[in-house]
């Protein structure tokens, strides 16, 4: 327990001292609530930040690297189940006391005041996040003590990440420029670290557990989750500090020193987690080395907990320049928080970019590990077609473009540039994506495991294997999924949600994606599924669903009425089309440019009905020539003796 009691006794003195300099607990010219609420508050925060990685760090740590309903698992799915209680106590004090804060009320036994608080938990969004994730707290203690097999973990894993959601909504950033991102890059920094910070924790506990070799092997899983985490954290922080200081100037200010300290500790667990991992890690049989590794372990512990403490430190010290009177902005600010950009060029087409960071992890992650997965096969004398790897090479590419760039930065001003990234997610992103066969890949590339855990080869595999695998590939669900969520989320609220709340986009995004890839996984995928068309039905779904997206482009295209027009119709724009015209033309884009993928898909289903039919006859040749035509002369033979019987009736 030496590892937990270092962790919190480095964090709560980094807190005090964060406070302290940079006046976040300093008592307010008008409406302080006191020295309770104003030192309370942070604490309760920062053990909301350390619960929710003991929660979410073990859970993740023992699906990836320990083995179940063994020792190890069950402690884990313990330490899950105490930072889960300890998570829902700090929500729901960090809730009350954000109540007090925000509302200067004074707590009492009265109605009155029961009331106010109620309302506060109901009506006020701040509340709302707080109730939400004391729930989703009370509700994961209790499933994370009473699971104990694979599947059920994996989903309460889930949902524990998707609790830590509402906390990076609920930060400071509220009133600064590129709002969606700040919240985006702190949702993002918030899971990496509670990934990393719950693993070490975890690692420290199950030490005495684990016998030396199966110790090893848990530590070299554990280093590949933490890299994966540091890089998110390291990204994701550095993107979110930027916003926050607005600029160099602003670096020696109490909130920028308290950034300098939090990003110092991080590059520390960086050094040493690079240093142990690469030189200990294989050596912790030995004494000496064991001994030298866990020190550094403890060491590490100690600037996560300095990190842990300046960030919530930081999360209640004011950033520069936040006590300047606030302006009323364009209409395109108050509507999505940026300015309105300059008129779209051919030029901008190309050098035009606006980072979704979510986005930017996955394509990176998705080249990284498809083509370590290429290098592995080729390094062991395995082949891999190359067509494979240049298609999804150009699928990922094309999303990062999509995501990433003019289509992400003029999408909320223009509707026919995001029917344009529309198309493409759901039909020529998934056109190069699909014949990359990124599952047999990873069947063939990641290693086996054999001690009982699962690895990525297995999670993958149980995936597609699933359930609800064999119910999303079947060829006329993912047929119906295709347009059906077409005319869904465009005729519903669906649409301005995803306009509204960065979140509603970034499921549009992730929605339209995977939508896309099954339908043209169940035409034309390399990769297994439990069932395929034979070729003339394929092409048969593909007809008519290339009809239907056609009237939808149509349908569009006749409307009168402009579809959300409180926001298209409100923005102030002065360059392009006027609202109206530009969602005709994107009724266009849908209609015409969405078709282009479509007829690629159906030249496709035809060269592979083709090649399928040639396959065939080449075995059925080859099948002769084994047999000596045996089966051209029984049904020879047969026909004889046919022919013999018919002579003598007719006699």
């Amino acid at each position: 327990m030496v590892g937990p009691v270092i962790l919190v006794v480095a964090a709560l003195a980094a807190l005090v001292w964060g406070l302290a300099y940079g006046g976040g607990a300093a008592p307010l010219l008008l409406g302080d609530p006191g020295p309770l609420v104003r030192w309370g508050l942070p604490v309760a925060t920062l053990g909301v930040n350390l619960s929710a990685a003991g929660m979410v760090g073990s859970l993740v740590l023992a699906l990836y690297a320990l083995p179940a309903r063994e020792r190890a698992f069950d402690v884990a799915l313990d330490t899950a189940s105490a930072g889960a209680a300890v998570f829902t106590i700090s929500s729901a004090a960090t809730g009350f006391l954000t109540f007090v804060n925000t509302m200067n009320a004074s707590p009492s036994a009265d109605a009155l005041f029961g009331q106010q608080l109620g309302r506060f938990l109901v009506e006020v969004e701040v509340g709302r996040t707080w109730l939400l994730t004391t729930v989703a707290g009370a509700v994961l203690t209790v499933l994370t003590f009473a699971v104990r097999s694979w599947t059920p973990t994996f989903f309460v894993a889930i949902l524990a990440v998707v609790a830590l959601v509402p906390m990076g909504t609920q930060g400071h950033s509220g009133e600064e420029a590129n709002h969606d991102s700040a919240v985006l890059a702190l949702v993002l920094h918030i899971i990496g670290a509670a990934v990393w910070l719950g693993g070490l924790v975890l690692l420290v506990l199950i030490r005495p557990l684990l016998e030396r070799e199966m110790l090893a092997k848990v530590l070299l899983r554990y280093s590949s989750l933490a890299l994966v985490a540091f890089v998110v954290v390291a990204v994701s922080g550095t993107v979110r500090a930027s916003i926050g200081l607005g600029g160099w100037d602003a670096l020696f200010s109490p909130y920028g020193v308290l950034v300098l300290v939090k990003v110092t500790a991080l590059l520390a667990m960086g050094v040493l987690g690079a240093w142990y991992r690469k030189r200990l890690i294989g050596r912790t049989h030995e004494d000496g080395s064991s001994r030298r590794f866990w020190g550094l372990v403890l060491l590490e512990l100690a600037f996560m907990g300095i990190a842990s403490g300046a960030a919530a430190a930081l999360a209640r010290t004011p950033p520069p320049g936040s006590a300047a009177a606030p302006t009323l902005g364009t209409p395109a600010e108050i509507l999505t928080g940026a300015p309105l950009p300059p008129e779209l060029t051919v030029a901008r087409w190309f050098t035009t970019w606006d980072i979704d960071l979510l986005w930017l992890f996955a394509v990176a992650f998705g080249l990284f590990f498809y083509l370590a997965g290429v290098w592995r096969l080729r390094r062991r004398g395995d082949s891999w077609p190359v067509y494979r790897t240049i298609l999804w090479v150009a699928g990922m590419l094309l999303l990062l473009w999509v995501t990433c760039g003019p289509i992400n930065a003029y999408q909320d001003y223009l509707f026919s540039l995001h029917m344009v990234g529309h198309m493409l997610l759901t039909m020529a992103i998934p056109l190069l994506l699909v014949p990359g066969a990124p599952v047999t890949l990873a069947a063939r590339a990641i290693r086996k495991r054999d001690d009982g855990s699962r690895g990525g080869r297995e999670w993958i595999l149980w995936a597609v294997h699933s359930p609800a695998a064999r119910i999303l590939t079947n060829p006329y669900i993912a047929a119906g999924l295709f347009i059906g969520s077409l005319w869904l989320f465009y005729y519903t609220d669906l649409f301005r949600w995803s306009l509204y709340d960065h979140l509603g986009h970034e499921w549009m995004v992730a929605h339209f994606l995977i939508t896309g890839y099954l339908f043209v996984l169940s035409l034309i995928g390399i990769d297994p599924v439990p069932y395929r068309l034979p070729y003339p039905l394929r092409l048969v779904v593909l007809i008519a669903v290339m009809a239907m997206h056609a009237f939808f482009g149509v349908a569009l295209m006749m409307q009168t009425g402009l579809m959300v027009a409180e926001w298209f119709g409100a923005m102030g724009r002065t360059w392009g089309p006027d609202p109206l015209d530009d969602q005709y033309i994107g009724g266009g884009v849908a209609w015409s440019i969405g078709e282009l993928p479509t007829l690629i898909l159906a030249i496709t289903v035809a060269i592979q009905w083709s090649r399928s039919d040639d396959r065939m006859q080449r075995r059925r040749d080859r099948h002769a020539d084994r047999t000596g035509d045996a089966e051209l002369e029984e049904y020879n033979a047969q026909l004889a003796a046919l022919a013999e019987r018919d002579a003598r009736a007719s006699r």
